[in-house]
């Protein structure tokens, strides 16, 4: 389904799953990408972001104006697929297959990578985590640090990544990381390494239902967050669900 000039996968959650368990029995590997407004913005913009979408094996729509905009434009998406939640789903599907996680980012001064892992194996005792790397600011400018990450990703043999750098820096991560794992999948999932850890606190339920997750996280981070949420976000959400109104009227 188109929304935004992306492409998504028609996919719930649980369908997401199960593509990466079959994918796990034939030794194949990939990656998932989870566009939210502010990565639809940018991929309209900037070359690079848009290629990032373009790579991903699996494209789901991590954001509520998306699944209204995809309903308006008369081709709905069944639901939305939050990179955060996937890290849960996912890890419970890796412990339920003898598979074997890898947490990369988060806060390198708290160690939530370390934390995050920690809370996964308590809710999931049968997981694996192979291991939990919270690396240094410009680390990936650093040449003997990435050949260090490489050599421990390849010693720890994961068979899912979650990388939580945020877009596009998490993309561009993962594309210098996955030839050396060709049958891992690699999951962009921003902040759901601290949400996991518990270092931030995710919206309520009622509040991500209603698509106002964003509301919350501006609430909690108000100075780094009103910039993107508010100059440039809600514009874009606006625009989008427009022009997706328009697409169905011109059908």
């Amino acid at each position: 389904m188109d929304v935004g000039g992306i492409r998504f996968d028609a996919l719930t959650s649980g369908e997401v799953i199960d593509l990466v368990g079959e994918a796990w029995l034939a030794g194949r590997g990939g990656r998932i990408v989870t566009p939210n407004v502010d990565i639809v913005r940018q991929t309209r913009r900037v070359p690079e972001a848009r290629a990032h979408v373009r790579g991903a094996d699996l494209v789901v729509a991590d954001g509520a104006p998306l699944i209204w905009a995809s309903r308006l434009s008369g081709r709905p998406l069944p639901e939305r697929v939050a990179g955060s939640d996937l890290v849960w789903s996912l890890s419970q599907a890796a412990a339920g297959h003898g598979r074997r996680v890898f947490l990369l980012g988060g806060d390198p001064v708290r160690d939530t990578a370390g934390q995050a892992a920690a809370r996964l194996r308590e809710r999931y005792p049968d997981l694996t985590v192979a291991g939990a790397c919270s690396p240094p600011m410009g680390f990936d400018r650093d040449e003997a640090a990435m050949r260090s990450l490489v050599a421990e990703l390849c010693e720890a043999k994961p068979d899912i990544v979650f990388v939580g750098l945020g877009f596009p820096k998490q993309e561009r991560l993962i594309a210098r990381l996955a030839p050396y794992l060709p049958a891992a999948w690699f999951l962009g999932c921003g902040a759901g390494i601290d949400f996991v850890a518990g270092a931030k606190r995710r919206a309520p339920h009622w509040m991500r239902r209603s698509g106002l997750e964003w509301l919350h996280r501006l609430g909690s981070e108000p100075r780094r967050l009103f910039v993107r949420y508010v100059l440039h976000d809600i514009p874009a959400a606006c625009g989008l669900l427009l022009r997706s109104g328009a697409t169905r009227l011109r059908r």
